[in-house]
């Protein structure tokens, strides 16, 4: 038999075997195709309806508590060290750094020199700086530009953790910011002193999301203001000189709150004044800011309704050990009535201070120097007689 007829018959022999192995070849790709498809479409089920995470889209403030000393926690005195536990303590699950006088300058050149967000006007100015209280101002927005999470100043002391700063009936992916009130008495706020102070939000204690533009515009206008200055004192930035009230307009409180209300103006669409968060009884948000009561971060001031320590929504206290940069960029303090502010907004005192200060000045020379020299001599006997209580009890020999 010729050979082409053997395999022609042997093919058609093993053909059913042939269609069988086919067939469950064919079964099993097919099984592990409806099988896989079925998965793909019970995952895409599931994916489609359920609400993806705030975190997974990063609208969460990162964990992160920030502070800034002249030195690291290691070197704390005791006061910092038992404030700065706090933090710790209530936050277990949040990183924390102190940036000092030895890193800091490395901080900003890192992130804002020719390698990172290229900004010379900023690494020059922080560099040139010596006013440290203009330098501690500055570090505290750039941190939070580059970074975001919380900043506290080192003298403030954590009562309650951070989790409770957002009242449960907001989302948090809706914040941007969360601030607090710190001084709220805008019946001064045509005081020639007290005015440009009397609305303010608190910036020893806010917390931002990274990357916030108004941080940014924030440091422009330091910078802008400070060049103002050295020109108008025809000084380098270097040897300005400053006193309190011009560091509260120029960097502090005031520059903050007014950087954010014109933010807020921004994003609502129109003017957004202190009148909104006048006399608030809770907590407000407005353009993605959260702005806290008084109580919150500025309890126990004795003014502007701020409450005590004790109560529930006060979440920080500040102890103002740290504070003692006024006695390099004094208050204004009249030569017979003293600082003003020693009325912590009392209305009464105030006008007291005003009548007082205006009659002052209306008078002849010479009694103004009799009433200056008055006054110094009743303080230098304040003085004496406070060292001579002051002094060991000496105790006569037996």
């Amino acid at each position: 038999m010729p050979l082409g007829g053997r395999l022609t018959r042997q093919i058609q022999r093993a053909l059913p075997v042939y269609a069988a192995i086919i067939f469950v070849v064919s079964f099993l790709s097919f099984h592990e195709s409806v099988s896989s498809s079925l998965k793909s479409a019970d995952l895409w089920k599931r994916d489609f309806h359920s609400k993806p995470s705030s975190k997974a889209l990063g609208d969460l403030f990162p964990k992160k508590i920030w502070q800034t000393w002249k030195v690291d926690p290691l070197a704390f005195e005791e006061r910092d060290l038992m404030s700065a536990k706090t933090w710790t303590a209530k936050n277990p699950g949040y990183r924390y750094e102190v940036l000092t006088d030895s890193n800091d300058l490395h901080y900003v050149e890192t992130h804002f020199g020719p390698n990172a967000l290229n900004r010379p006007d900023i690494v020059y100015i922080y560099r040139t700086l010596t006013a440290r209280i203009i330098k501690a101002d500055i570090l505290r927005y750039l941190v939070m530009y580059i970074e975001g999470g919380l900043y506290v100043d080192i003298d403030v002391e954590a009562l309650k953790p951070v989790e409770r700063f957002i009242p449960d009936r907001y989302v948090e992916k809706d914040i941007d910011m969360v601030i607090g009130v710190e001084i709220d008495q805008p019946h001064f706020a045509n005081h020639t002193i007290l005015g440009p102070k009397s609305q303010s939000f608190c910036q020893w204690t806010f917390m931002c999301k990274p990357r916030l533009p108004v941080m940014l515009k924030l440091v422009d206008n330091i910078i802008k203001w400070l060049n103002e200055v050295a020109q108008k004192q025809n000084v380098p930035i270097s040897e300005i000189t400053l006193d309190f009230d011009e560091v509260i307009v120029g960097t502090g409180p005031s520059a903050f709150t007014n950087a954010v209300l014109a933010e807020l103006s921004t994003r609502h669409g129109q003017k957004v004044t202190w009148d909104t968060f006048h006399n608030m009884a809770e907590s407000k948000l407005v353009g993605g800011v959260l702005v806290l009561t008084v109580e919150a971060f500025a309890a126990g001031q004795g003014h502007s309704d701020s409450g005590n320590h004790n109560a529930r929504t006060a979440l920080v206290k500040h102890h103002y050990h740290a504070s003692n940069w006024p006695n390099r960029h004094p208050r204004y303090n009249h030569p017979v009535y003293g600082e003003v502010e020693k009325c912590n907004w009392d209305v009464e005192c105030v006008a007291l201070w005003d009548i007082s200060k205006w009659e002052f000045e209306n008078l002849p020379e010479e009694e103004q120097a009799k009433m200056i020299a008055e006054k110094q001599a009743a303080i230098a006997a304040e003085e004496a007689q406070a060292n001579q209580d002051q002094a060991p009890m000496q105790i006569p020999p037996s």
